[in-house]
């Protein structure tokens, strides 16, 4: 991994000096390398992560998005105000061809709890401008509005919900799995995909991602509030669990697969060095505390996982309840209850992918082997470990399953005997297309499901020291362009006592 190269400005009689730094060069007649927008992302008390990736012709087939092989000073600024007339920080990052002329800077030294805004110059050209912001410094439990979302798929539909995102102008955005879509090309959707066969290599998945990050509603998302990134299954293959590929198809070696599309994840979001892949792995689990008021617990639940048992799918199957079996692996569940017992903050929030809650699918006991209930021994193990440390403001985020839903966490599913932590479940942004609003899947064989619905959208919560606010986001067609967003059911989370109220 190339070091990161800055430089960090006191504010005062360099500021003036910076400001200019990134005045536009008549003279250049390079292409324009900032295609893809600009992100931020990993917010400290003091800092952020910058990213951007320098691709004038995003889409060649080669990943390498129109660029030389030569090294590129990138230039970056952040000002406390939106205009530039006060600089904060300005520095130099070196994008090399090695990482895809992505861009990676990490800052400290800014202040807590404040808004920052942030641009780069390269090639001759000036980047959109983001906004970014500082996380609260400890002992400061200021209210945060965060929106969370999970699978974009390219050809099921347009990214109106992004763009709607960016518009609620929130203090963070979580994407919890399914950024991409790994499939070649089909017949019916709204779109196409680029390569039109399914991704296998690392000029793919550069190309791939490119092509998500060039859809203008996503940059505005990107550019509107910084975000906190965990994968799921697409960004990779379809259902895959550690080194255990889905299928056959395409053939080829899946740990090189694996590594091709890790890195190219890395390349593409606003991540930490500490975050860069190593071969076929990458550690994306990590903690980020928002002063006093939370702490973000953001999981892997497909790099260490066992294989699905009883070959996937929904079913009866007495091996997911093997204690053996792990969706986490052992070193990030004790991570994970290691870290929920430092009671950072009020609330412990847990961003992962997959269903938590039981979820009965019949009446013989069937379920889905690729979410939690295919690993209960690990789910109980956490479970039973933050109500036993007395963790009462537990609040667990999921994507996955293209669907709405709003659960209480129970002890013990059968008894349903006592609420220990509440899961909200968003939709996708566009996977399963425009949705159904009349379809139910409430079953009275999951009395701890409270909510359900089949529309395309996201999740905002806004949180203080004695309760969380849940908003269920939605529109009603995403095949079209540009629908409005609609609150379909709120519900209220108070801190210390778990589970679903109605405001």
């Amino acid at each position: 991994m190339t070091r990161l190269q800055r430089r960090t400005f006191l504010i005062g009689g360099l500021a003036s000096a910076g400001a200019t730094i990134l005045s536009a060069s008549s003279a250049s007649a390079a292409l324009y390398p900032f295609t893809l927008g600009v992100a931020s992302g990993e917010p400290s008390a003091d800092g952020f992560v910058l990213w951007t990736r320098l691709a004038p012709s995003p889409l060649n087939a080669d990943g390498l998005g129109g660029m030389s092989s030569a090294n590129v000073a990138v230039e970056w600024q952040v000002s406390t105000d939106r205009y530039f007339t006060t600089l904060a920080a300005s520095g130099t990052f070196t994008a090399t061809q090695s990482w895809g002329h992505s861009v990676h800077v990490e800052l400290t030294g800014l202040l807590p709890g404040r808004e920052y805004w942030y641009r780069f110059r390269a090639m001759g050209h000036i980047s959109p401008v983001g906004r970014a912001r500082t996380a609260p410094a400890v002992g400061t439990s200021p209210s945060l509005t965060m929106l969370f979302a999970s699978c974009s798929h390219y050809e099921a539909g347009y990214f109106t919900a992004y763009r709607r995102m960016a518009e609620e102008n929130p203090d963070l955005i979580l994407h919890l799995g399914d950024y991409i879509y790994e499939g070649g090309a089909g017949s019916t959707g709204v779109r196409t995909h680029q390569p039109s066969t399914e991704i296998s290599n690392l000029a793919s998945y550069r190309v791939r991602h490119a092509l998500y990050k060039r859809d203008p509603d996503l940059q505005a998302a990107h550019a509107a509030a910084p975000w906190l990134v965990v994968w799921d299954d697409h960004e990779v293959e379809n259902n895959y669990a550690g080194l255990i590929r889905n299928d056959t198809s395409p053939a080829g070696d899946f740990t090189a697969r694996r590594a091709a599309a890790y890195k190219a994840y890395y390349e593409h979001m606003p991540l930490r060095a500490a975050q860069a892949p190593s071969g076929a792995n990458l550690q994306l689990y990590r903690r980020l505390r928002w002063g006093s008021l939370a702490t973000f617990h953001m999981l892997d639940t497909r790099q260490y996982r066992d294989d699905q048992a009883c070959g996937d799918g929904t079913k009866l199957c007495p091996a997911a309840d093997d204690p053996a079996r792990t969706l986490t692996g052992a070193t990030q569940e004790s991570w994970l209850l290691n870290g929920m017992s430092q009671k950072l903050g009020t609330w412990d929030i847990l961003g992962q992918q997959v269903f938590f809650a039981q979820r009965l699918a019949a009446a013989d006991g069937s379920k889905s082997m690729d979410s939690w209930d295919g690993y209960t021994a690990n789910r109980g193990r956490i479970q039973n470990g933050w109500d036993a440390q007395g963790n009462r403001s537990t609040v667990v985020l999921t994507g996955d399953v293209h669907r709405s839903w709003a659960s209480n966490l129970m002890q013990n599913y059968g008894t349903q005997n006592r609420i220990i932590g509440t899961e909200l479940v968003t939709t996708s942004i566009t996977s399963g297309g425009d949705g159904n609003a009349t379809d139910n899947g409430l079953s009275n064989l999951n009395p701890h499901v409270k909510f359900y619905k089949n529309l395309r959208g996201y999740v905002r919560t806004v949180t203080t020291p004695t309760q969380m606010t849940v908003d269920f986001r939605a529109l009603d067609r995403v095949t079209v362009r540009d629908y409005p967003v609609k609150t379909i059911k709120s519900y209220v989370i108070q801190a210390g006592n778990p589970g679903l109220q109605t405001p």
